[in-house]
């Protein structure tokens, strides 16, 4: 198959690179084709602009480019630009995938389990619809309602509601890290907020696997089978690098230190991957203490 892959060079993009490689011609959407290059072989094609991509000749998209979500305070300008970020290159490409004749039969397009806002302790799967509206909520909604425009009989559409990604270097394991291995990790808040997680191998072979199911449609929790809260999440972590995970984050200083951003630690979900365990998925990593310590931190 001929791929074209937006989100490269992000975390999971790299990770997922080798492996479309091995098996299709994949062209890359970056705004730095060198450093691309440098990153993931010049085995990739890369493009600077969607204008530089003929659709007609592409078999599926595969949509994570965005800024990422815990870089920057949310500010009103910061929201704007992750809405933009996202939204804007999704509807562009929807748009010429709508435009073709003979369109890619598959879109994969990024999305995050903050669709679902802050949630209480009951499991939700793909069909959970009380939702709890906050930014989050409404930066995937619109992240999904401008994939979704490329839905038709020719082009199938999934949307990955990603979890918390873990890999070994980056992510939102790279930023805990730190603090934990200096033995001064610890809980956030009252620390029973969900926190649905997924190893960087599994979030690869999920997409290799929603890539190939031609059934497959619409939202799929890109999470772990078995979440845990957050009280649970930090004693495994401290627990796999030998370090104790004392010091307990209260709720006002990371809300000062981060603003309403700090609703992404303070609130959580527990998420389950319905959709990929009723077509047969079989997880790698089901549970986190093996997750961890396979990445030998």
């Amino acid at each position: 198959m001929h791929i074209l892959l937006t989100g490269g060079t992000g975390l999971i993009g790299r990770h997922l690179c080798p492996f479309l490689l091995n098996h299709h011609k994949v062209t890359v959407l970056t705004r730095n084709p060198i450093q691309a290059a440098v990153i993931l072989t010049h085995q990739v094609h890369t493009v600077k602009s969607l204008d530089e991509v003929n659709f007609e000749e592409v078999d599926a998209v595969i949509n994570l480019a965005g800024e990422p979500i815990v870089n920057k305070r949310w500010s009103e300008s910061q929201k704007r630009t992750l809405l933009n970020s996202r939204i804007n290159l999704t509807l562009q490409i929807s748009k010429a995938i709508s435009r073709c004749e003979s369109p890619p039969h598959t879109f994969i397009s990024g999305s995050a389990i903050g669709f679902y806002g802050r949630q209480e302790n009951q499991p939700i799967d793909e069909s959970f619809n009380d939702i709890y509206p906050e930014f989050s909520h409404v930066l995937c909604r619109d992240w999904e309602h401008a994939a979704t425009k490329a839905q038709s009989d020719q082009t199938r559409v999934c949307l990955l509601r990603t979890g918390i990604v873990l890999a070994k270097q980056g992510g939102a394991l790279g930023k805990m890290l730190p603090a934990f291995k200096f033995g001064l990790g610890g809980p956030v808040g009252h620390g029973q907020q969900g926190m649905s997680w997924i190893h960087i191998d599994d979030m690869i072979q999920l997409i290799l696997f929603v890539l190939s199911h031609q059934e497959i449609h619409g939202p799929v929790n890109a999470t772990a089978p078995n979440p845990v809260d957050n009280n649970e999440f930090s004693q495994t972590l401290a627990s796999v690098i030998s370090r104790p995970a004392m010091l307990r984050m209260p709720s006002w200083v990371l809300k000062l230190m981060m603003g309403e951003m700090s609703d992404l630690l303070l609130h959580g979900q527990f998420v389950l991957p319905n959709k990929l365990l009723s077509h047969n998925y079989r997880f790698h990593y089901p549970t986190l203490k093996p997750a961890l310590e396979s990445l030998k931190l």
